[in-house]
């Protein structure tokens, strides 16, 4: 049972960090933040200068600028999964008579997300440019909060229009600015949000599909083969019924990929099945990631130490609301799907 208790303290290590980092995300100070900051000097006393700049450069390369690494890699592990379900899951699903309609739900699923997926990657999310700033600076009022009117982007040297970014990795501001993702390798903004929930929606259902699939598999193997009325030998020489832990082990031993696949399709299921509803709450009260993180330790980013700082950017009173732009869950979510577009003045 050694091998399972590793991998038990494996899956609490790991469901640990994720909750951690969910708990103090957003937040300047946190015992994350000081861990972090510990551990990197910790490491750069004994880690030497070419391997340094060389991590530097990875990371920067990966996260601070355009990159198709993710998109590949999202690939590859895809098909990585896909492979071993089609090269041994689907063979044993049909010996013990699984339709076909439910073995075809997988690759459906795949081609919806592909869709959706080539979407997010190409479609423009909102950026902002000097033939549409006019238009785009009237969609949203500006909440006096966290935008305020009147003020430029010192990159773009361009009027920000209310709920925008720019964006350091692509170079431009985008419009209802939510985040930038590396696995679509763009922006997610007013644009393209709808194709980012879809994706995320269409992942989930992916993954818990052949999760499904491949754990009824397993339990036919159990049943047919009549493991949980077998026993065995143990160290005394004394017989014992076959429980639970001995099941999951031998199954271990004898499906190591198809289990270790499940084992990474339910880590990929739950913690996106977690960033989806993040991301379909943030819909239903018509907010971004970019506006959550600064509404929960809000500082007015326009803000200097000064004696007129506090009344420049205090809050308009009216303006107090949390969620400021919100206007009924039917009309945030008609605001996702069809976003509203820039009114383009014509010449005369």
């Amino acid at each position: 049972m050694d091998f399972l208790t590793l991998f038990g303290i494996y899956v609490v290590v790991v469901l640990t960090c994720i909750a951690l980092v969910c708990r103090y995300s957003g937040q300047q100070h946190s015992p994350l933040n000081s861990l972090y900051s510990f551990a990197l000097k910790r490491l750069a006393s004994i880690t030497p200068k070419w391997l340094q700049k060389f991590s530097q450069w990875t990371l920067h390369r990966l996260f601070h600028q355009r990159s198709n690494a993710f998109i590949y890699l999202h690939i590859l592990l895809e098909g990585a999964v896909y492979a071993e379900f089609t090269y041994e899951v689907f063979g044993f699903c049909r010996e013990m008579d699984t339709t076909l309609i439910s073995l075809s739900v997988p690759y459906i699923l795949l081609a919806i997300k592909t869709f959706f997926f080539y979407l997010c990657i190409k479609t423009d999310p909102g950026t902002v440019t000097k033939k549409k700033v006019a238009g785009q600076l009237h969609i949203y009022s500006y909440d006096r909060r966290l935008f305020h009117p009147g003020i430029s982007c010192s990159t773009c040297q361009l009027v920000k229009p209310a709920r925008s970014k720019h964006c350091r990795v692509c170079n431009r501001c985008v419009q209802r600015f939510d985040h930038h993702c590396v696995w679509v390798n763009n922006c997610i903004g007013a644009q393209n949000t709808r194709y980012f929930l879809l994706y995320l929606f269409s992942v989930c259902a992916m993954a818990c599909d052949i999760a499904l699939l491949t754990v009824d598999m397993l339990l036919h193997v159990v049943l047919r083969t009549g493991l949980l009325g077998a026993s065995y030998l143990d160290e005394n020489g004394q017989r014992q019924p076959a429980g639970f832990l001995f099941v999951v082990q031998h199954l271990f031993l004898t499906f190591p990929r198809i289990i270790f696949m499940l084992g990474f399709l339910l880590f990929v299921f739950f913690l996106l099945a977690g960033y989806t509803m993040f991301h379909s709450f943030l819909a239903v009260v018509n907010q971004t990631s970019n506006e959550w993180y600064k509404s929960r330790g809000y500082v007015c980013q326009h803000c200097h130490p000064s004696t007129a700082a506090d009344i420049l950017c205090s809050p308009v009173p009216d303006h107090s609301k949390r969620y400021y732009y919100s206007r009924g869950v039917l009309r945030n979510l008609g605001e996702i799907f069809f976003p509203p577009q820039p009114v383009q003045k014509k010449d005369n």
